[in-house]
């Protein structure tokens, strides 16, 4: 069965990235508060070799967005812990686990995870089967091109088909590229190919046009959007629009209602500048959205005060005055 279905207007699964540091719990429940997507996927779970998996498992709620589903993301090297974390998360209620093969962090890949994985795809081909064989449930990878370059590339990819994940996701730049040079999607209309299994894409999805020309470049099977999703958290809603032969028209309270959900999820206990501080990290991206919204950008992340009021009384009147 493809778990990956279109709508009855043939509008691709779409799927809210994992993101690590932006991507948290408060900008879930913000996005969730707008909806639009089939499902979310929780930032990473990391599974150091030391791992108690069941006091790490806590951290993931199967139910955070609901009635949206929020996979699970685990990361490691650890072949027996892999397949543990992968049990403890179905036991949660996770509906599908997704192995990160992805992440650059040198603080990851430094201990042989993440990104490390597509340096061996024996090992990679290990790690995931040891998930699958784990679980009931789906279990799928999200991957990068390579490493320092794509020369394991169609060797990466087949080793985690023969895992016997039900999917992949490429974000086709490698673990030294970062987030810098454009994705190359050839890479995932390579991939989708090779495969048998689906590919999910990913990479550079900003717009509804970048969207439908990811779809007619790759034939990917689904889209996933991080960084478009937070410069704006309607794009899930525009690109359904497209199919549905709709307008959909971007609202001013649907995004007070997003800053209210984002607030609700602060911890009490987070201290004012701390609360700014993240506060500004999405304004970072959300002044993205407009030509005269990014060149007022820097004032607002320069802004000095530490309190979350007096904050957003100096950005929301600029936002506002761009969606009314």
């Amino acid at each position: 069965m493809n778990i990956l279905q279109k709508n009855s207007n043939g509008c691709p699964y779409l799927i809210l990235a994992p993101m690590e540091g932006v991507g948290d719990q408060c900008f879930r429940k913000a996005m969730a508060s707008i909806g639009g997507f089939n499902e979310a996927v929780r930032d990473f779970l990391r599974v150091p070799s030391n791992a108690h998996v069941q006091s790490l498992a806590i951290r993931y709620q199967a139910n955070e967005i609901t009635p949206i589903p929020l996979a699970a993301q685990i990361m490691g090297s650890d072949i027996q812990l892999m397949g543990d974390m992968a049990r403890e998360m179905a036991i949660r209620g996770a509906p599908r686990i997704d192995l990160n093969c992805g992440c650059p962090s040198n603080t990851v890949t430094g201990r042989g995870a993440g990104s490390s994985l597509l340096k061996d795809p024996d090992h990679l081909y290990k790690v995931a089967h040891a998930m699958v064989n784990a679980v009931e449930i789906p279990v799928t990878a999200k991957l990068r091109s390579g490493f320092d370059d794509i020369s394991l590339f169609k060797e990466n990819l087949l080793a985690a088909q023969e895992s016997g994940i039900r999917y992949l996701t490429l974000h086709p730049r490698t673990k030294v590229e970062g987030y810098g040079p454009p994705a190359r999607w050839d890479l995932i209309a390579e991939a989708k190919s090779l495969l048998k299994i689906p590919v999910v894409g990913n990479g550079d999805i900003l717009t509804v046009d970048d969207a439908l020309n990811m779809l007619k470049i790759t034939q990917c099977d689904a889209l996933m959007i991080g960084r478009g999703s937070i410069i704006n958290p309607f794009i899930f809603h525009q690109i359904q629009a497209h199919f549905d032969g709709k307008h959909y028209e971007r609202s001013w309270n649907g995004l007070q209602s997003y800053f209210n959900a984002y607030l609700d999820e602060m911890p009490p206990e987070m201290s004012e500048k701390t609360k700014v501080g993240k506060l500004k990290q999405l304004m970072n991206f959300l002044f993205k959205i407009d030509p005269v919204l990014l060149e007022q950008r820097p004032a607002i992340l320069r802004f000095a005060n530490h309190n979350v009021e007096a904050f957003l009384d100096e950005a929301l009147p600029l936002l506002k005055a761009h969606f009314e």
